[in-house]
């Protein structure tokens, strides 16, 4: 998948744009976004994010009036302060949203960066760590454009950087990054 920009550092349009990272469990995703976010800030980007669970999670407290409300059976609790606030919908049983459903809900920022999604079709990065023993995803994958690796991987096709250059890996991000709405948002079969 070519990148829309031979600019490095080009400026994102108005629309909505995603970027990911892709990879197995414990390669540095999570590391790697908390690093990308405050670079691609102080170049003047609006930074959302987007991330995918394998597991049941909670970003409440037992205890808690929220908590009561949805374990009393309500399908979405708002809880609001003057520092933030928080929209949590229980599925009850429903299949789990699609990628760009769950899209839709956010607010219109620069660059919404996903980390995990890992098949479904917009423009990421995977990022790889030898030591977990994983085989890589992207000859598999014709949306990965790069590979952030904690090693040089002789013989991979497309660009690998290093995962602590940030600079590099922000630079490929912006150039890309691709309009939310021009993406083919049917998920790939599993392997």
């Amino acid at each position: 998948m070519p990148c829309h920009s031979d600019s490095p550092r080009a400026a994102l349009p108005a629309a909505m744009h995603v970027f990911g990272l892709a990879g197995w469990s414990r390669a540095g995703k999570t590391t790697l976004l908390r690093r990308l976010i405050p670079e691609l800030r102080r170049r003047g980007l609006r930074v959302s994010t987007l991330k995918h669970a394998h597991h049941s999670f909670d970003v409440d407290q037992p205890g808690k009036d929220s908590w009561e409300h949805r374990e009393a059976g309500a399908e979405q609790v708002l809880v609001a302060s003057a520092a933030r606030w928080a929209l949590m919908h229980e599925l009850r049983g429903a299949d789990e949203p699609a990628l760009a459903s769950l899209l839709a809900h956010m607010t219109p920022v620069d660059l919404v960066l996903i980390e995990g999604f890992k098949r479904e079709n917009h423009p990421k990065m995977e990022v790889h760590r030898v030591a977990n023993g994983k085989r890589l995803l992207h000859p598999d994958d014709p949306s990965i454009v790069a590979v952030a690796a904690d090693v040089e991987l002789p013989g991979v096709a497309i660009p690998v950087l290093h995962l602590d250059d940030v600079t590099g890996i922000a630079d490929l991000a912006q150039r890309c990054a691709m309009p939310a709405n021009g993406v083919d948002w049917g998920a790939r079969p599993d392997d």
